[in-house]
């Protein structure tokens, strides 16, 4: 039994053909096909279902499975803590991060990030929630930025931020009088939200709402298109912080403070608890700490370094 064996089956695993999983490992479909064979007859047990269309995984394959997914991530950690004794920060980053947070830090993190990590290769993808916790278990990714508490105890979360929310109101409304507005000013019949699925809508209606939602809403795709919405069509929506700068000056006269509560979001990197590339968290913490305004970043972080 080989590692290379090993992510041969966890490459086929996850294509489900014998194609693509041989060109996602960089081999010949031949060689990937006989590597496999011959870990099962090691093993003495089948682990995929060739008879059936899609390929599928046996029972005692999913057990193999999962044990072969630590094994790999247990092996690359292992190169990962040698580079870290020689204080190398080299190889690849897989880093997530959530739409709703995209479009204020990843711009200028790109460009940072690889002028002060020129020996890292940094792959961003952009993923909601749910999605970012299934590819952290499946170790898919390395890490992810993306708004907490997450209540996981599979996942470790490091503070690096706190944005406050903000309302964009039509000057056709009667709350666009107000100089600020409670969870009770705001009329949820009149209100613009994300579509299902952004974390985002849920912390706006954690905020507005008192009893559970029972009147249709709008739903929009991003905050930019929520924003073009209430411009053409009235009504309001709630923002990030970080959005203002992306609003022209006409545009800003429309904002609103919330108080009473006010209303935060927390924003983390987050890695599984078995992650060792220390070196790698900070890298990416440094950068955001020269994107963020100072006021919102997290009090420990601007004083002390990660440590796992």
């Amino acid at each position: 039994m080989t590692l290379q064996q090993l992510e041969y089956i966890l490459a086929l695993d996850k294509t489900r053909h014998f194609v693509r999983a041989a060109e996602y490992c960089g081999v010949t479909q031949p060689t990937l096909s006989a590597m496999i064979q011959k870990l099962e007859d090691e093993l003495d047990c089948k682990i995929f279902d060739r008879s059936r269309n899609p390929i599928e995984v046996t029972e005692i394959g999913l057990q193999i499975i999962r044990q072969a997914q630590e094994i790999v991530v247990q092996a690359k950690q292992l190169k990962e803590i040698v580079q870290g004794e020689k204080k190398m920060l080299s190889g690849t980053l897989n880093l997530a991060i959530i739409p709703t947070i995209a479009p204020y830090l990843l711009p200028q993190f790109i460009s940072t990030f690889n002028q002060i990590n020129p020996h890292i290769s940094l792959k961003v993808s952009e993923m909601h929630t749910s999605t970012i916790i299934e590819k952290l278990r499946l170790a898919e990714i390395d890490m992810a930025i993306l708004s907490t508490p997450l209540d996981n105890s599979n996942i470790l979360e490091v503070p690096l931020y706190y944005e406050k929310f903000v309302a964009y109101i039509s000057p056709n409304e009667p709350i666009y009088q107000r100089s600020a507005l409670s969870a009770n000013d705001m009329p949820l019949d009149h209100l613009w939200v994300l579509e299902d699925g952004h974390c985002l809508r849920n912390q706006v209606f954690n905020f507005c709402l008192e009893k559970p939602l029972h009147i249709s809403t709008y739903e929009a795709g991003s905050i930019d298109t929520l924003v073009k919405i209430v411009d053409f069509n009235g009504g309001y929506t709630v923002i990030p912080e970080l959005h203002i700068e992306l609003l022209n000056e006409n545009q800003k006269l429309n904002l609103r403070e919330i108080v009473k509560p006010e209303a935060t979001r927390e924003i983390s990197l987050v890695i599984r608890p078995d992650f060792v590339r220390e070196g790698m968290l900070n890298a990416v913490a440094d950068c955001v700490k020269k994107i963020i305004p100072a006021h919102m970043l997290d009090a420990r972080l601007k004083k002390f370094a990660i440590r796992l």
